[in-house]
């Protein structure tokens, strides 16, 4: 799975990020310092580390110095705009360089970007045992393989990009099937049920009265 490393002094926007990153299928950890930041990724390997530039302990630019010889990229995200500052943060050697405030959905794009430039584009979601190569169209449970059709995989997908979120029928219908949802159509809940039976999901993959299908997964069990 692709590890991403979150250096920012501001909580809320390191739980934001962080959030949506694993929403996304990646793994991520977050510090507040830039002291902190380097003691980490000398313990650990990360994929790409978006930094922030005005960090206590030590700053952006001092860290960037420190991971450039290691080949990470890196995403400068920073509430500094002016063209001195990106400039100078490009050619320490970061990748991108992301201004405050800024959307979510431009973030996630950036890193998509960075990590294709790196070849560690490869999403890796994880439930369980149950691990998937989103681009490879790849499943395992246990390390062995397993057989999916087009339309186990599709709902395979977004019941893995969406633990323990309720998904309603519809939407599950309309986004696996490109159609309008059937009320009374049967579809859906066959290939549930045989998702169920090929991941041993029958307790994981709960039906909600009225709402459509949950999968539960439990912090231990990722």
């Amino acid at each position: 799975m692709i590890r991403i490393l979150i250096v920012d002094d501001e909580k809320p926007i390191r739980d934001l990020i962080s959030c949506n990153l694993t929403a996304a299928g990646y793994r991520t950890s977050a510090v507040q310092d830039g002291l902190a930041a380097i003691e980490l990724i000398e313990k650990e390997p990360f994929d790409l580390i978006l930094l922030d530039v005005m960090l206590p302990g030590a700053d952006g630019y001092d860290v960037m110095e420190y991971i450039a010889p290691r080949k990470i990229p890196v995403i400068f995200i920073t509430a500094r705009h002016e063209v001195r500052d990106r400039v100078k943060g490009l050619k320490l050697g970061a990748d991108d360089y992301l201004v405050k405030p800024f959307e979510i959905i431009e973030l996630l794009a950036r890193v998509e970007a960075v990590l294709r430039r790196y070849h560690k584009a490869d999403r890796i979601l994880t439930a369980g045992d149950v691990r998937v190569d989103v681009e490879g169209r790849r499943v395992t449970r246990g390390g062995q393989s397993v057989v999916l059709t087009n339309k186990e995989f599709g709902l395979l997908v977004l019941f893995m990009e969406n633990k323990n979120v309720a998904l309603f029928r519809e939407t599950l219908y309309e986004k696996v099937w490109e159609d309008d949802y059937i009320s009374d159509s049967r579809t859906l809940d066959l290939h549930v049920q045989r998702l169920r039976k090929k991941l041993g999901w029958e307790r994981s993959l709960v039906a909600i009265y009225k709402v459509g299908y949950r999968l539960e997964v439990s912090e231990e069990a990722e």
